[in-house]
Parts: structure tokens; sequence; C-alpha cells
């Protein structure tokens, strides 16, 4: 099949475009500025908020699915520029629904847990979402205009997504990684519960979403629900690091810009059941986390 991928050069992106290539699929990947992953595929630079180059860009890969995981997701970045935000989590959205739509493309469209509000999660396909912030605002307007202008498409929400970058700033699993090594007090909240979801994980199950063109709602993500400190202390045990490095926090002690919700977190039971590709577990998804980190395929370490 002909796929096209746009972020092919971020975290997800760029497993998507990996493991496609793997199972044997033609594959164009979309991204911004020069190609910085490896990877056999032809790779296409476009600005997703241009409307006129991401159709062009279409039209020329004349996919039969699109995958879509670009999109800003700093929180507080997002919350500072609103502009930004909006041209990349909506716009951009519309632009390649737009182009999924003109040459009848299936478009699996990657969202998010913060379009809840965390106050009564872990929440299911059904739940209804109350987004609060920009970031959360703006990806839920990103799903709503991509089932505006693609009708049919999957809708796959993730969290906490983390995995050896393979670009750009650390991704908390990463970045946290990082800390422990260099044996920096680290502060984690004991408040926020969410679904840490591996990357390569993640990227299995869209591949699986756009391969069998599924439409409607999917959590893709981590099959628990944890705080982040259960999490950090679980990566120390799995990586060997020492737990007293982490301290217990609470969200609101941060003042941070943006809202994050509290109870998280995403129930799993339907990609559970339908999909081959199943949810990890909490400690599977360190094993292959840790593999990853003992194979030598970290980003360079100090400094």
């Amino acid at each position: 099949m002909r796929f096209l991928v746009t972020g092919s050069n971020g975290l997800v992106g760029s497993r998507v475009c990996e493991q496609l290539v793997q199972a044997g699929h033609e594959v164009v990947g979309l991204g911004r500025g020069g190609k910085r992953t490896g990877g056999a595929y032809r790779y296409v630079p476009v600005e997703l908020t241009l409307e006129a180059d991401v159709l062009t860009a279409i039209e020329a890969a004349s996919p039969e699915v699109i995958i879509h995981p670009a999109s800003m997701t700093e929180v507080d970045a997002c919350e500072k520029n609103p502009e930004q935000a909006y041209a990349a989590n909506v716009t951009a959205v519309a632009a390649v629904a737009k182009g999924a739509r003109r040459v009848g493309a299936h478009l699996v469209h990657v969202s998010t847990d913060y379009v809840f509000d965390g106050d009564h999660g872990p929440y299911d396909e059904e739940a209804l979402p109350n987004p609060r912030g920009v970031y959360a605002i703006t990806k839920h307007m990103g799903e709503q205009a991509a089932r505006v202008f693609a009708p049919g498409c999957a809708i796959a929400r993730t969290a906490v997504v983390y995995g050896w970058p393979a670009a750009g700033r650390p991704n908390f699993g990463a970045w946290l990684v990082g800390a422990l090594e260099k044996k920096q007090p680290i502060k984690l909240f004991e408040d926020q519960f969410v679904s840490p979801s591996f990357a390569d994980s993640v990227a299995a199950m869209l591949v699986e979403l756009g391969a069998r063109k599924l439409g409607g709602i999917w959590n893709t993500c981590g099959g628990e629900v944890v705080d982040r400190v259960t999490f950090g202390r679980a990566l120390c045990e799995v990586f060997g690091f020492d737990a007293s490095a982490i301290t217990p926090s609470k969200l609101a002690d941060l003042k941070l810009p943006s809202p994050r919700p509290l109870r998280s977190g995403l129930k799993v039971d339907k990609v559970q059941s339908q999909l081959a590709a199943k949810p990890l577990s909490l400690s599977e998804s360190l094993a292959r986390f840790h593999a990853a980190w003992k194979a030598g395929t970290t980003p360079p370490r100090g400094g």
C-alpha cells in the first residue's frame, strides 16, 4: 500500500515510517526542513500550515492512507503562542484532511488524552471531551477538522509518548533517563495520572489502523494508568537507577503556564479486543525502552 506520514522526523512519525517500510509498503514522509532520520522512504519537506503546499505534496504522492502524527505538543509553548498552536494543531490538520479527501485516502489523525479535563479519568472512546488550555483546545479542534474534511477517518488518541528521540527535544522518558544518569534531583507529579505510551507500540497501532482503514476513535496508548512518580520509580527499577533522586511533587506547586488534566489516562479495552497490535503493560514497555538503551540507540550522553 502507499502511505504518507506527516512529522516523519518526529518520535512517532519516524517509527511509523520505519515499521511501514519493514512491512513492504511504499512510504512518503513529510516534515519541516531536511530529513533527520534514517529509513528507506522518500522524504518531502513541507510546511504543513501552508494548505496549498500540503495539497500539492499529497496529490503528488497519491497515497491510499495518510497517518498524521505531526503536531505542536509543547503544552506551555502552546499557551504562550496560541496563533502558532492553532496553525499547527488545527490549520495543518484541516489541510491534511482536505488532501486525504481529495485523493480518496484513509486518514489516521493522532490526538491526545489532553482533550479531557482530567476530572474523571481514565477515559474510554465514548467519553465527552472538555479541553482546558490552548494545547488541549487546539487538539480537540483538530479532531473536529479531521472529522469534517475526512469523514470516516480514525482519531487515535495517545498520551505521554516516550522513546529514544529521533530528533528534537527529549520526551518525558528520555529526559528522565538522562537526568537519572547524571544523578540530578528530579521532581515528578504524584497527583497526575497518565497512560505512558512507548512510541514503537503507538506506531504499531497507528500502522494497523491505517492498513485496515479503520475509522472512529481509538485509544492508542500504554496499557496502564499510573502517576508520574510511579512511572519514574518503575523506570529506575528496570534501568538500575537510584530512585531516591525522585521527589514527589504536586502539579499546582509548579504554577505552570498551561493547565494539565490531573486524573487523565485512557482506557484500552477497545484496542485490546479489536487490534492485533496490543497496548503494552508498563513493565513490558519499560523493558523494551531499556533494551533500546542497552543496544546503544540512545542520544549522546553527557554534555
